[in-house]
């Protein structure tokens, strides 16, 4: 493998698609795939929600294509892959970033909100995994980036269910890393610690100083995380330079 900086982390000639890439870290990665030479497939509920990611990677001289789907319906996980597929020929990077997060203790935790989090982070996992990783295998080459959470090691009460969800989520990352190996179909998980998206809106601006307060102890930088913070970490887990790491899990969390 030539050491240059472009044969290593670059991505042209390469299809991705990042699931849940209207905002937040999904669209920081689908940016940031595209500009490596990604064609990139951006995801949301709608087309419509997808227009300010391709938007932009379109005016850095990116190429995005909209495609929409709501994981948390049987069978759209497939869906997805497939489309892809039809569309643009070969599936090359896969990254499964699209989750649901229902704050609940065990206590009051609902059955609609216990069905959410199974329906969108593991059955949407495994219907993406079983339509992707076949057709990788058989090119001989293929990167899935799961996006997880500190919370799947380390989980706190008031995301019980989420928490578990996503430690089941990279157990299945790890077991299929296993399975296609040989094949140079690599699977890994970033997981991050906590991040100043829209998810987490609420609680800043309904409290800005406990905000404040809270963040400055939650890790040893003492701030959240960027959005694009996440960005170097999947670019290098979609690239050739990644090409001996499988399996694992990465924490972005700023220490802890």
């Amino acid at each position: 493998m030539s050491l240059g900086l472009e044969n290593l982390f670059g991505l042209s000639g390469r299809v991705a698609l990042v699931t849940g890439s209207s905002r937040g870290i999904g669209a920081s990665i689908a940016k940031g795939l595209a500009s490596a030479g990604a064609e990139g497939f951006v995801h949301g509920q709608t087309l419509d929600a997808t227009r300010t990611t391709c938007e932009a990677i379109a005016q850095a001289d990116g190429v995005a294509h909209a495609i929409g789907g709501n994981l948390a319906e049987k069978g759209q996980g497939r869906n997805l892959v497939e489309t892809v597929e039809q569309r643009s020929g070969q599936l090359d990077i896969l990254v499964i970033n699209a989750s649901a997060q229902v704050n609940a203790s065990l206590a009051d935790l609902t059955d609609e909100a216990l069905e959410l989090q199974l329906a969108v982070n593991l059955r949407a996992t495994i219907e993406l995994l079983q339509a992707s990783l076949p057709p990788m295998a058989k090119r001989g080459w293929g990167r899935v980036v799961s996006i997880g959470s500190i919370n799947q090691d380390d989980p706190k009460g008031v995301v019980t269910a989420y928490a578990a969800t996503k430690a089941a989520q990279h157990n299945l990352i790890r077991s299929q890393a296993r399975e296609y190996a040989s094949h140079n179909v690599l699977l890994n998980t970033l997981s991050p610690g906590l991040i100043d998206t829209d998810r987490n809106a609420a609680r800043k601006n309904g409290d800005p100083d406990g905000w404040v307060a809270y963040t400055k102890q939650i890790n040893w930088m003492g701030r959240a995380g960027e959005a694009d913070e996440m960005v170097g970490a999947a670019v290098f887990l979609a690239s050739p330079a990644a090409s001996f790491i499988t399996g694992q899990s990465i924490t972005l969390s700023g220490g802890s």
